[in-house]
């Protein structure tokens, strides 16, 4: 039996997540689930790729408001969950550009003088349809600011499976999940097609690419080779490296630490078959 074992959101895009028991699925992902970002003079998305140190903002969800602190002077800033502007303006996550909506003068000078660089924050408004990509899947799916999809689903059995090949053991925050699972074979989210929690119906569409952000420990920014080096030798399939499961879904409804996971069809196509993948 699988069940779910955690929740995460991570509100403004590669600043640190948050843990729920209870989740709320909305068109998009998961609520407040990177509905924010912050950009750079070019209107492009941020990330710990290029600023390791976005690691080090911890976020908090308080009852209208984001509370966002930042670790190393444990100063922190409240961000309304209705931006204060109503400026639109064109911005870029990888090869998309859609509308995001400018916060607030007091958040972009507040991020810029943490950072030490000229950033603003935007949040994306419900009238901003970013589709996901058209080659994993049908036309009506999309996303806020993630990478491409609403969610991503690991197996704790995956991760416990990683770190025995490892010297020193990773915790999960490394790969960003927002379901993890307990129960099952490692890496059984590879196979994942259809599966149903409570009554919400999800579809796996794409094996996760992983970068170096898996590498930056998410409560020091520091970097290391791991577990790159270590996934490489087994969990590459052409130029990519695979860890977890991306999601869609077409309903709204809630999701639980706890609740059920009934997988109720699984891929065949060649592109989810690792060889460590288990096969039913």
């Amino acid at each position: 039996m699988l069940r779910i074992s955690q929740l995460n959101i991570y509100p403004i895009k590669s600043l640190g997540g948050i843990a729920l028991n209870t989740a709320q699925l909305t068109d998009r992902g998961l609520l407040h689930d990177r509905r924010w970002m912050l950009i750079d003079d070019n209107n492009r998305f941020l990330s710990q790729r290029e600023h390791a140190q976005m690691a080090l903002f911890t976020p908090e969800l308080e009852d209208d408001r984001l509370k966002v602190t930042y670790v190393p002077d444990d100063t922190s800033l409240l961000i309304p969950f209705k931006p204060l502007k109503t400026n639109l303006l064109d911005v870029i996550i990888w090869d998309d550009t859609c509308a995001g909506q400018l916060v607030s003068d007091e958040a972009d000078a507040w991020f810029s003088a943490k950072l030490d660089m000229a950033v603003r924050l935007v949040y994306m408004p419900d009238e901003t349809h970013r589709p996901t990509d058209p080659k994993y899947t049908r036309p009506g799916y999309i996303a806020a600011f993630a990478d491409a999809y609403p969610a991503l689903i690991i197996g704790q059995a995956s991760l416990d499976d990683l770190n025995s090949r490892l010297a020193e053991k990773l915790p999960m925050n490394r790969f960003r999940p927002n379901i993890v699972f307990e129960g099952g074979e490692p890496y059984c989210e590879d196979l994942m097609n259809h599966i149903r929690i409570n009554d919400v119906d999800m579809y796996g569409v794409k094996l996760c690419a992983r970068c170096i952000m898996t590498t930056i420990d998410q409560q020091t920014a520091v970097k290391n080779k791991e577990p790159l080096k270590t996934l490489a030798g087994y969990r590459r399939k052409g130029n990519k490296i695979l860890f977890g499961q991306n999601l869609v879904f077409n309903s709204e409804g809630a999701l639980n630490v706890g609740d059920e996971i009934n997988v109720l069809s699984q891929h065949t196509e060649e592109r989810f078959l690792l060889g460590n993948a288990p096969v039913a």
